[in-house]
C-alpha cells in the first residue's frame, strides 16, 4: 500500500507540476499583480509547497517505516486538499467562460485589460486526472497510516 501511495503521489505531483508550469508560462504571476488571474499565488504555491514537503516525508516514511511519518504526511495532505478544492472552485468559472467563448478569444495573456487568465490554458484532462490521483493518494496514505495492507 505504501508503494501504491508513493506512485499515485508522484503521478499527482507530475500533473500538478505541469499545471504550475503552464500557469507560470502563460503569465499567471504577472496576472496576479494585474488582478487578472483567479488563482491566488499564495494558495497555488502553498498547495505546491505543502504537497512537495508531504511527498518528501512520505518517501522518508517508505524508507524508515515510522508510523509518525505516515500520519505527518496525511496531516500535510489535508491542507493540500483544501487548497486544491479552493483552486478548483476558482478555476471552474474560468473554464466555463472558456467554453462559452469558444476558441475565438483574442485577448493576450500578458495580464493587461481583457487578458485571458493563465488558468484558462490548463487542460481539462490534466485537471481531472490530477484531482482523481490526489483523492487516490489521500485514501492510500490514510490506509497506510492506519496499517491497512501492511507496510
Amino acid at each position: 500500500m505504501d508503494i501504491a501511495a508513493l506512485i499515485t503521489w508522484v503521478v499527482t505531483a507530475l500533473g500538478g507540476f505541469y499545471m504550475l508550469g503552464t500557469w507560470i508560462q502563460r503569465g499567471g504571476i504577472r496576472q496576479q499583480q494585474a488582478g487578472t488571474s483567479r488563482l491566488p499565488a499564495p494558495v497555488l504555491f502553498g498547495h505546491f509547497a505543502l504537497a512537495a514537503i508531504g511527498l518528501v516525508v512520505w518517501i522518508v516514511y517508505v524508507v524508515a517505516d515510522r508510523t509518525a511519518l505516515a500520519w505527518t504526511s496525511f496531516g500535510l495532505l489535508l491542507p493540500v486538499a483544501l487548497l486544491g478544492f479552493v483552486m478548483l472552485a476558482r478555476w471552474i468559472p474560468v473554464h466555463r467562460d472558456r467554453a462559452a467563448a469558444g476558441t475565438t478569444a483574442t485577448a493576450t495573456a500578458q495580464g493587461g485589460e481583457g487578458a485571458v487568465p493563465a488558468e484558462r490554458h490548463l487542460p481539462v484532462p490534466v485537471v481531472v486526472a490530477h484531482g482523481l490521483f490526489a483523492v487516490a493518494t489521500l485514501v492510500l496514505v490514510l490506509l497506510s497510516a492506519l496499517g491497512v495492507g501492511g507496510s
